[in-house]
């Protein structure tokens, strides 16, 4: 049964940003070569784009995701057993946790995300749709410790991090997550990710270069919530996006790519950027199934059931410890 309905409170914050953003991402910036964290991606408009982006005919990773879970539903019912309270990684508008929800059946939903103001709008309609389910949203950065709001009671917690989203993380922070994930839970718990396998270049790359341009609007509005954390003067008009496999790191590598010769400036600092010269805006990690149960073992989650789609696209996996 659900928790009684509770008004929903603001969103917890987690301290976002442990280490100051305007810090990060400056030494981001002095770095050769550039990078930004792909966390910096979601302001709210960034949210709003890769909603976007999910439906676009490219990306396979959502759809294909989608029909595992509703295809092996009742499976991962069996497997998931009794779940008090459903934790979802990275929120952003919930509607996959809505479907599991409906299916698991939780006394709570615990939705954390980076972005705020995201995360409060997306929590409001989905407890519209879903109204004797208390919802307690957090907003908080999965680089640092997650801390969930304390009268979360430690049983019978399932986390959810679908998406293939554990794939923005270099294998060493994947596995610093993973470990942050198991200490979230007691031994009755458990962990519902989502991976990305590794499959034809030319799907791989059309994903993240879509004909409409959704996924560059979204690396170049990187540079605009940049600007408002730092005060920055990037123009989107001096960049473009860049997006190619990997094969020797077996990822999707993001990058927004200078267009002529260009002079960054901040409050306390510049940066001059050649023509060509690039800023490494995201990774994206494609697995073999048995690569990525071996990394979850070796990370606190010994059992492990998988689930694919026919064409062996993508994964997913209920991990115990």
């Amino acid at each position: 049964m659900f928790e009684s309905t509770q008004p929903m409170p603001d969103a917890v914050v987690s301290d976002i940003y442990a280490v100051s953003a305007s810090d990060e991402i400056i030494q981001g910036l002095s770095t050769h070569p550039a990078y930004i964290s792909p966390k910096f991606f979601y302001d709210a408009h960034g949210s709003a784009l890769f909603a976007q982006i999910t439906s676009l005919p490219e990306y396979y990773p959502t759809r294909t995701e989608n029909a595992i879970m509703a295809i092996q539903g009742e499976a991962i019912k069996r497997e998931a057993g009794v779940v008090s309270s459903l934790i979802e990684l990275g929120a952003g508008n919930c509607r996959k946790a809505q479907a599991l929800c409906a299916l698991l059946q939780p006394q709570r939903f615990v939705p954390l995300d980076i972005s705020e103001e995201y995360l409060l709008e997306a929590t409001s309609d989905f407890r519209e749709k879903l109204p004797g389910l208390a919802v307690y949203p957090v907003a908080c950065d999965l680089t640092q410790a997650i801390v969930l709001p304390a009268h979360i009671p430690p049983e019978g917690r399932l986390v959810f991090y679908p998406g293939s989203s554990i794939g923005n993380f270099d294998p060493a922070h994947a596995a610093d997550l993973l470990r942050r994930v198991r200490d979230l839970l007691d031994d009755d718990g458990a962990l519902l990710i989502g991976f990305d396998l590794v499959k034809q270049v030319d799907v791989l790359e059309a994903a993240y270069n879509d004909a409409a341009g959704v996924t560059a609007a979204f690396n170049l509005n990187m540079l605009q919530h940049v600007n408002a954390i730092i005060g920055s003067d990037f123009s989107d008009d001096d960049w473009r996006h860049v997006a190619f496999f990997n094969p020797v790191h077996s990822r999707i590598e993001m990058h927004l790519e200078s267009v002529a010769e260009t002079l960054v400036s901040w409050s306390d600092g510049e940066r001059h950027f050649a023509a060509g010269e690039r800023i490494h805006s995201e990774n994206s990690y494609k697995y073999r199934t048995h690569d990525f149960v071996n990394l979850l073992a070796a990370n606190g989650f010994s059992r492990s059931t998988v689930w694919t789609d026919a064409q062996g696209w993508f994964a997913i996996v209920l991990a115990r410890p």
